[in-house]
């Protein structure tokens, strides 16, 4: 370390203010590679930036691809690597929640989905913000927080000025927000930095103060453009660059100061999670809690519940007490449920393999490996497994020796939720919005449809279809209802209602006479499964706020068991809509939930969270 440097690391650690020598860097965000004109606004802008020599390095603050394929993330590196600065880049919901590679391909193209560094005086810290692979307002990973965690251990009594990065800004945008701004809150943390909103925006996050930066995209302009920063005496400046053109008057000023936030005593919003004391019929068995996310179900064995993690850790946890009996490791994150029959379970990882694991010991029993991740969630039945990939195939495998059995390798785009199996078909949907029934025996196509969009985002790929009365029912992210045929996939109704703006989360209740759907105003229908039309023959009196979660609704023993995206578990008589009990295991989106016995329930949450709850 050089005599000036450890002069003013003195100074800084001992809170005396020094002003640091100016510098300037470059604010880039949502670039949305694979939109039209989005290659060619960010070569303009990197053109820019190399011809700037005031500019230091460069801040990406994600939504980097329009889909997070690998295509449209290689082609972002290869433009990125153009750059003849040091650049820093965190994903944004767009490289994560239709990710082919469940986020793998975003950590090996640029390295992490997080970073961390100092330049004169001053730290920057980026995070990821989800969310991952399924529909739901955004989260830093868990995985994500614990690093936060270990970098400030690092350095416990640090009084370094903290600039921190994330695509969403740090509101109730962000499921855990408050986990984020509570550990910014210990440190000296002077501005935060976002994307998402595509406009130029000055923001406040509970006294943080923070901008969100313009979308490098042109849209109704000739040329995109990005920000400029200057960092001088203890103040953030933020110009507007069009790239070749000119650069504009200073919009936001911000001094950056430190707001001892430690010694302050104002009390802001948090979760509310009271409603766990008003509901006296339901208690806590035990609870576990994982050190990264979780965004698959559970599966049932015995004793014993397993999932899995993004860690890419399958385990099983005993039903009696939560404590962890056995687990194995894959070699990427896992988003699919893992589905259990006899000894035996199923299930894919973002590591394009395979498993087949001794549900008794999480012992290997066979293993597969596909051209791309594996982010569908398999299906069981007469000793043959059914699974869908990203590599766009769907593939039957002999349960025990894991021998293929057939493979179709025509689905359009990938694979991400569970097969529906119904008087010997399977049927599942991708996101290419296409629509798939295929001959459980053979393999060969019995049917395919197409939803009629050009715009991938409205596939029914996140939903878990359900039949009854030979229809076959989905909804999609379009907020359309469809009853196809099961048989020849032709079109009994499809609607869309401002009434009841459905989205991806259904279920089929017990007597198979309705299909229980979730609108995105928070509101429980049952839907008629023999009606020509989408006739509302019920309705709860459940009403949870705005809703996105894609989970499956699930009916058992009387209950209808109802996710949200807030961590909200809702039981709802199936005779009379009224709400049973409700309970709050966590701010994030409960994965998707399962009964067992006459009165429990497995119930998780993408933060990592799994509850057994007991109810009478």
């Amino acid at each position: 370390m050089t005599r000036i440097a450890t002069f003013v690391c003195f100074f800084v650690f001992f809170g005396i203010q020094v002003f640091a020598q100016p510098f300037k860097f470059a604010h880039v965000t949502d670039t949305h590679i694979g939109g039209e004109t989005a290659a060619e606004d960010l070569r303009r802008t990197v053109l820019d930036i190399n011809l700037n020599p005031e500019i230091k390095f460069v801040l990406i603050t994600g939504d980097i691809t329009e889909f997070g394929s690998d295509e449209e993330l290689l082609l972002a590196k290869q433009i990125l690597d153009s750059l003849t600065l040091p650049w820093y880049i965190v994903p944004g919901n767009h490289d994560a929640n239709w990710s082919e590679s469940g986020g793998n391909s975003f950590r090996r193209v640029f390295g992490a989905e997080t970073f961390e560094f100092k330049y004169n005086g001053y730290q920057f810290m980026g995070t990821n913000s989800g969310p991952n692979m399924r529909m739901s307002p955004g989260q830093v990973p868990r995985e994500n927080l614990v690093w936060m965690d270990s970098i400030f251990n690092a350095e416990p009594d640090s009084k370094m000025p903290l600039i921190f990065i994330n695509h969403y800004p740090l509101d109730s945008e962000l499921n855990n927000w408050y986990e984020v701004i509570d550990r910014l809150k210990t440190r000296n943390i002077q501005l935060a930095l976002c994307g998402h909103g595509h406009s130029n925006r000055l923001m406040d996050f509970e006294g943080i103060p923070a901008i969100m930066g313009r979308s490098n995209l042109r849209a109704k302009d000739s040329i995109g453009g990005y920000n400029i920063v200057t960092i001088k005496n203890d103040e953030a400046t933020y110009k507007t660059r069009i790239p070749s053109m000119t650069t504009k008057e200073p919009w936001a000023s911000v001094r950056l100061v430190n707001h001892h936030f430690d010694q302050e005593q104002a009390s802001w919003s948090r979760p509310d999670f009271s409603v766990n004391e008003r509901f006296k019929n339901v208690s806590v068995s035990w609870k576990f809690q994982d050190d990264s996310d979780l965004g698959v179900g559970l599966a049932v064995y015995k004793n014993t519940a397993i999932t899995a993690n993004t860690k890419g850790e399958v385990y099983a946890l005993r039903l009696k007490d939560g404590s962890k009996k056995w687990s194995f490791q894959t070699n990427g994150k896992v988003y699919s449920t893992p589905a259990v029959s006899g000894n035996y379970v199923v299930v894919g990882s973002s590591d394009g393999n395979i498993y087949c694991l001794d549900a008794r010991n999480g012992k290997e029993v066979w293993t597969y490996e596909t051209e791309k991740a594996v982010l569908g969630s398999p299906f069981i039945i007469q000793k043959t497994a059914y699974i869908g990939g990203s590599d766009g195939h769907f593939r039957a495998f002999d349960l025990k020796s894991g021998t293929l059995k057939w493979d179709f390798d025509r689905v359009e785009n990938f694979i991400s939720s569970t097969p529906l199996f119904y008087n010997g078909t399977l049927y599942f949907g991708s996101w290419g919005n296409d629509f798939y029934a295929l001959d459980a025996i053979t393999g060969a196509v019995d049917w395919k449809w197409d939803n009629g969009s050009t715009n991938r985002m409205f596939s029914a790929a996140a939903v878990v279809p359900v039949e009854a009365n030979n229809r076959v029912f989905i909804v999609a992210p379009d907020r359309y209802m469809t009853a196809l045929d099961a048989s020849t996939g032709e079109v009994i109704w499809r609607e869309k209602k401002d009434s009841s703006r459905v989205r991806e989360s259904i279920g089929l209740a017990e007597d198979r006479e309705k299909v229980y759907v979730k609108t995105m105003d928070g509101d429980l229908l049952g839907v008629s499964t023999r009606a020509n039309n989408m006739e509302i023959v019920w309705e709860s009196e459940l009403d949870l706020p705005y809703e996105l979660t894609p989970s499956a609704i699930v009916e058992s023993n009387g209950l209808v068991f109802v996710p949200s995206h807030s961590g909200l578990l809702s039981a709802v008589n199936a005779d009379n809509g009224g709400v049973e009990w409700q309970y709050k295991i966590s701010n994030a989106m409960v994965n998707p939930i399962k009964p067992f016995g006459k009165d429990k329930v497995l119930v998780s949450s993408m933060d990592g969270t799994i509850f057994c709850l007991k109810y009478h």
